[in-house]
């Protein structure tokens, strides 16, 4: 019961970092700055490590979890990739309307997939709770003040990664919603089962990938394209410092 209460602050702290990145108006480069630090320091000092740990088994010398990392980039990158080989075909013929349509579309399931990720990553925190509460009041304390700090970042990135792409307020509300009831669902499952540690792993390893790419070669350049100052590093660093700070007192 008492890891249904934790998430349920993880569920608060989700929402209060959306409410935030609705309510940013002109600063938006100063959010996405900001996003893509704290996504940075989410990588590397909460999921990669978490990865290696729960999953170090390794195949032909390397850790299957940062195996795992480099297909979580690719992947995306692969979809982004085919995304922007469609549109610079589309100026080679005229009034084809239908394909711009198409390749809006397809830009706006890329933000659809990251925030579903995410979402998914929050689930993961309702299950780490879980599960550190499980092994012992001390160990569950320690994740739950981490997950409960590092939710304000989920929730705040889920609402700015599905607008940056394209997609409307309704959609980015409804899965800030879905990431906000992901902890207390993951917390929940516990109760029945739990996950096989090393299948988390990879599936962490594969999830800081992910996040890896959207932080360094979409938010970063969005964030600094209309406003390239040095208030905007200053929020990238930022977010790095405060997820360090976080995993540093939670650890």
């Amino acid at each position: 019961m008492t890891a249904i209460l934790v998430a349920a602050g993880a569920f608060l702290m989700t929402l209060i970092g959306g409410y935030v990145a609705q309510r940013t108006g002109d600063r938006r480069h100063l959010v996405l700055g900001l996003a893509a630090g704290l996504m940075l320091g989410v990588v590397a000092f909460d999921l990669l490590p978490e990865a290696i740990h729960a999953a170090p088994g390794e195949l032909h010398g390397v850790p299957k979890s940062l195996l795992m990392f480099a297909a979580g980039f690719l992947s995306i990158h692969i979809v982004e990739r085919a995304v922007a080989i469609h549109r610079g075909h589309e100026g080679e013929y005229a009034a084809h309307t239908h394909g711009h349509q198409h390749g809006h579309g397809r830009r706006q399931g890329v933000g659809l997939v990251a925030a579903g990720a995410l979402v998914g990553h929050s689930l993961m925190d309702g299950f780490a709770i879980g599960a550190a509460f499980q092994a012992g009041g001390t160990v569950g304390t320690a994740v739950a003040i981490a997950v409960v700090a590092h939710d304000f970042a989920d929730g705040f990135n889920t609402y700015t990664i599905t607008r940056m792409y394209g997609n409307d307020r309704r959609r980015a509300v409804a899965l800030l919603g879905a990431d906000a009831l992901a902890p207390i669902t993951g917390a929940g499952i516990t109760l029945l089962f739990t996950i096989p540690e090393h299948v988390l792993g990879l599936y962490l390893g594969y999830f800081a990938g992910f996040l890896l790419y959207l932080a360094t070669s979409d938010i970063l350049p969005e964030a600094h394209s209309p406003h390239p100052s040095r208030t905007t590093l200053l929020c990238t660093l930022a977010g790095v410092g405060f997820m360090w700070l976080v995993i540093g007192f939670t650890t």
